[in-house]
């Protein structure tokens, strides 16, 4: 059961706003004709079962949402190798800006942004195939 409430009409982007892949996402959504809602990771504290629901969606683990090359991860978490699920979450919340990129769900579909580009093409209007995009 997903602790996420989604619905078809609606889509859903999970970013930080403090990033540049987070700054970029956004107005590709805007620019959509969709209703949208965002969740500002730096602003908006997601719980532990919104992660896990996450990750479990993405078909990934919660470790797979942190970014371990950003910079604060390497200064405050170097040598952490063996951490448990809570760990991870810890990490998030602590420090958003580790979300290795933008989560988007439009429908009940989600996706990882790496490429903010890669939006467009998964807002396309209701009744055309999104599925060819891999969705997870």
């Amino acid at each position: 059961m997903s602790s996420i409430a989604t619905n078809q009409n609606e889509t859903i982007l999970y970013y930080n706003s403090n990033t540049s892949l987070g700054k970029q996402t956004l107005p590709y959504l805007e620019a959509s004709d969709r209703k949208i809602r965002t969740i500002d990771i730096s602003k908006t504290n997601v719980t532990g079962t919104q992660w896990a629901s996450l990750a479990n969606k993405l078909n990934i683990f919660i470790k797979d949402l942190v970014n371990k090359e950003h910079p604060d991860f390497k200064k405050n978490y170097k040598d952490s190798t063996n951490l448990s699920e809570d760990d991870w979450i810890k990490i998030l919340n602590a420090n958003p800006e580790t979300l290795k990129s933008p989560i988007l769900i439009v429908g009940k579909k989600y996706y990882l942004i790496d490429t903010p580009s890669k939006v467009a093409p998964l807002l396309k209007t209701e009744g055309e195939d999104i599925d060819a995009q891999n969705p997870n």
